[in-house]
């Protein structure tokens, strides 16, 4: 499962020197911050409704857009899925409870 991830990564990071006429993600790197995160912020609403429509594969196909606008969204800030699994393997085990009130 993980390597569509890292086949991902290594293409959100090839598209950050393409020209912004040459792929969707180039564009929304063009864009800048406001423009991913109006994508990730629209994909998030489009994952509500779909799970309120009972539709499951619908439910999947947003899931996917939102999970990988939010890749955009970690790679236009230099940071990677990869960081998102280390925090997620950090913290399993761990009670919810307990990690929230390790943040503070």
């Amino acid at each position: 499962m993980n390597d569509i991830l890292q086949r991902l990564t290594e293409t959100l990071e090839a598209r950050k020197g393409a020209a912004a006429e040459s792929s969707y993600v180039a564009k929304l790197y063009s864009k800048g911050d406001d423009a991913i995160l109006k994508k990730v912020i629209e994909e998030a609403g489009e994952v509500l409704l779909a799970a309120k429509d009972g539709d499951p594969q619908h439910l999947i196909y947003e899931v996917a857009d939102l999970w990988f606008h939010s890749m955009v969204l970690l790679a236009h800030k230099g940071l990677s899925a990869e960081q998102v699994l280390q925090e997620l393997a950090r913290r399993e085990g761990v009670s919810g409870i307990v990690e929230k009130e390790n943040r503070k």
